[in-house]
């Protein structure tokens, strides 16, 4: 047990910010097109984490809406594809897993930003 513990946390990954639900996040994703590599921004509201940021099995759900359609994509928080996460700015929200985001639309569909104080 403590070997696969060992091993997780050299593949765990330093550099990604602090963030939760409800925040808007520009994930920047590498994609691989035949012989070439581009980075892709993927930018919307954080729906959810899961399994914390402890374990290499993290995952966060980011939403956003493209010509008016709802996408999700759902990124492994410690993935090598992931070049890096920025935080655009704070939501506040009571819940940790904003599913009824998804059946907003237009102004309802905004979430109020946190306040640092």
């Amino acid at each position: 047990m403590e070997a696969i513990r060992q091993l997780e946390k050299e593949h765990m990954r330093l550099d990604l910010p602090d963030f939760s639900s409800g925040d808007s996040v520009k994930v920047h994703v590498k994609i691989k097109e035949g012989e070439k590599e581009r980075i892709q921004v993927f930018e919307g509201v954080v729906l959810k984490r899961h399994n914390g940021s402890k374990s290499t099995a993290a995952t966060f759900t980011v939403r956003k809406t493209s010509f008016g359609i709802g996408v999700e994509r759902i990124f492994p928080l410690h993935s090598p594809s992931i070049d890096r996460i920025e935080v655009v700015k704070r939501g506040l929200v009571r819940q940790s897993r904003i599913y009824y985001f998804r059946k907003l639309t237009g102004k309802a569909a905004k979430i109020r930003e946190k306040r640092d104080r």
